[in-house]
């Protein structure tokens, strides 16, 4: 057990408890916008779907049924704007923390390879390469690492924590460095359908990629957009030759997405009214949070997408997350995402109107 706690570090949320108990005891009860968990209910026609398929005694496949994959290929031309992806470069998983937790892991990474990842990130970038005993390396451009050992790159647009979003250009170039030094780049995307202030886009465009997937994979996942975070639905779309292996691994491992998970995946990634209910929802919940933190004497930076603002008092995180828990407002501290994050935080849309009224209140 004590090689495993060598490999990896403490688990961030651990450190929160103190703070969480403080805000709970706030009479007016916590408003926990720390965590970005899904609060409202899933979709009525995903839960039918899903009960539809309920009697699945048999396994289910890796690769998923033909209208899992044509749903998968669907959305992607229609929403990323790849028009020619065909079901051999498609892949589902089982939620997008699993894949990017092993993914360096099941690309053969190892002791000398190397791992990039944003210097303000979603830790499980780094988790994964420790799991595989790779090296990583934080970025603030990725242009700029040495290519020498680097095999895996990822890109988070927009951002988790900061929401902020990659232009065009900016994944364009990237994209084109990697395929230059043969580095895998993959790009954690999940969020794309939440965009306010930009509108993001995806590696695959074909004003990105110039029409080929070459080299390039796109994370995608149904947990914000469609409620379906207790699913564990998610794919990822790409270099037919990368998600060939993954596949042929996975079948090993047995990776598999439940059968009535894969139908209610079809569901949802067949209707757009969904989303634009529950982006209004988050829409409203962002105006009012944003709104009081300002007034509160906060700054907000980047922001423009994503289900986070990324706040700062100009003072160290915990101190904030402390003020925060003395009015029953429970946050996660920056620097969870990296030393550069240690003077901000991560404010969460997701709470219900109620307890982001509650928070707003309080801030005022």
């Amino acid at each position: 057990m004590s090689a495993v706690s060598d490999r990896l570090p403490a688990f961030p949320w651990d450190k929160l408890g103190p703070y969480k108990a403080t805000a709970a005891a706030h009479p007016g009860g916590i408003v926990d916008l720390s965590v970005g968990t899904p609060v409202d209910p899933v979709p009525e026609l995903i839960q039918k779907a899903l009960i539809a398929a309920a009697d699945s005694p048999g396994y289910p496949t890796v690769w998923g049924t033909a209208e899992l994959r044509d749903a998968i290929t669907g959305w992607c031309r229609r929403r990323l704007g790849a028009q020619d992806i065909t079901h051999r470069e498609i892949l589902p998983v089982v939620g997008s923390k699993e894949l990017v937790a092993w993914l360096p892991t099941q690309l053969g990474l190892g002791p000398g390879d190397v791992v990039g990842h944003p210097r303000l990130a979603y830790p499980t970038y780094e988790v994964g390469a420790r799991l595989a005993r790779a090296d990583h390396v934080a970025y603030d451009e990725p242009t700029d690492l040495d290519p020498t050992r680097l095999k895996l790159l990822w890109l988070n647009s927009p951002s988790n924590p900061t929401g902020r979003v990659l232009t065009r250009e900016e994944l364009t170039r990237t994209v084109a460095w990697a395929r230059e030094h043969g580095v895998l780049l993959v790009s954690d995307e999940c969020y794309l359908e939440l965009g306010w202030e930009a509108d993001p886009v995806s590696v695959l465009h074909p004003d990105v990629c110039g029409g080929s997937y070459e080299g390039i994979v796109a994370v995608h996942s149904l947990s914000k957009r469609s409620n379906l975070a207790g699913y564990r639905a998610a794919f990822i779309a790409g270099d037919a030759a990368v998600l060939g292996d993954l596949l042929h691994i996975r079948k090993h491992g047995g990776m598999m997405t439940s059968a009535p998970t894969q139908a209610a995946v079809v569901a949802a990634l067949g209707d757009d009214e969904h989303v634009r209910e529950q982006r209004e929802r988050y829409a409203a919940r962002r105006t009012a949070l944003r709104d009081a933190l300002l007034k509160h004497g906060f700054r907000i930076e980047h922001s423009e997408a994503s289900l986070y603002l990324w706040a700062t008092r100009d003072e160290s995180c915990w101190d904030t997350v402390g003020h925060l828990a003395e009015r029953g407002i429970l946050v996660a501290p920056g620097d969870f995402y990296g030393p550069a994050g240690d003077r901000f935080v991560r404010v969460a849309l997701t709470a219900t109107d109620e307890r982001v009224a509650a928070a707003v209140e309080r801030l005022g």
